[in-house]
């Protein structure tokens, strides 16, 4: 079940009736209502019926009402254990905040994205791909723009271990080396909202060419997702006063780094020596 319950309301709304997208935009506006509300004075808020709450509940995968009001009692207490940590009423930013408001809400966001990521794991799906990793020819990393960055990140660490890896943020060249992958190679291509057509493009090409193709994304209904043979999820919410991705390349790293970490369990003892001669190389130049 997803970690965050609201990111998956928020997430099923467009494929939801009327009657039940009413249902769901009355707990996205106050989620607190579920938790104090039995299904039949929810039912009466939502002006719908008790078979529409219960059937929106099954819809989101849950069992019935008292499911989902438990999730989202579990969701709403996280947050509100994380603002008041900060001290905070809300993680919104807003333009006239001061720098230290906007490190305490930048900070909560960012810490909530990687424990939704970690409690979210798909533990199955992150050992296919550490074990694919290991055994592929070669790795190719899809990823634009923020995402560009965390494919850069994990270009580095399996690099480091003797991996044979690439990643171009040049669109053309990522399609040009996906249609050149094989049976025995990997692609994992990185997209928070997973509706990056260069990125979807480029999995497509390399599964058709037999490559396994691997999905980091926010959403598991996106586009790339449906594309992909190995979904791994993440979990961010962005601000809305935002400049750039943050707490979503943040729930990137974090996966890459247990996905790295896992690759490195797996392989055992002959990652050690190139761990080693990296380190060293590079303290090294360091001392020069």
């Amino acid at each position: 079940m997803d970690a965050d319950v609201l990111a998956l309301v928020r997430r099923s709304v467009p494929r939801l009736s009327a009657a039940e997208a009413r249902v769901a935009e009355t707990i996205l506006g106050d989620p607190t209502l579920v938790v104090d509300l039995a299904i039949n004075d929810l039912a009466r808020l939502c002006n719908t019926s008790l078979s529409t709450v219960a059937r929106f509940a099954q819809t989101l995968g849950f069992t019935g009402y008292r499911e989902l009001r438990v999730a989202v009692a579990r969701t709403v207490t996280l947050a509100q254990a994380q603002r008041a940590r900060f001290g905070l009423d809300t993680t919104a930013i807003d333009p006239h905040d001061e720098p230290a408001a906007i490190a305490a809400k930048l900070a909560a966001q960012e810490i909530d994205a990687i424990e939704k990521t970690a409690l979210g794991l798909d533990a199955d799906a992150l050992d296919r791909v550490a074990r694919a990793v290991i055994d592929a020819r070669h790795v190719d990393l899809f990823g634009q723009a923020a995402s560009s960055l965390t494919a850069q990140d994990l270009q580095q660490k399996l690099a480091r271990i003797g991996c044979s890896v690439a990643h171009s943020a040049d669109p053309h060249l990522a399609l040009t080396t996906a249609s050149l992958r094989t049976p025995g190679d990997v692609v994992i291509a990185f997209s928070h909202g997973g509706e990056t057509q260069e990125v979807v493009r480029a999995v497509e090409v390399a599964r058709d060419a037999g490559a396994l193709s691997v999905a980091i994304t926010g959403v598991p209904d996106s586009t790339l997702a449906l594309a992909a043979d190995v979904v791994l999820l993440t979990y961010a919410q962005e601000s809305p006063f935002r400049m750039a991705a943050m707490s979503s390349r943040i729930a990137q790293l974090a996966l890459v780094d247990i996905l790295f970490v896992r690759i490195v369990q797996h392989r055992g003892e002959p990652v050690v020596i190139p761990l080693q001669l990296t380190h060293d190389a590079a303290a090294s130049r360091r001392r020069r």
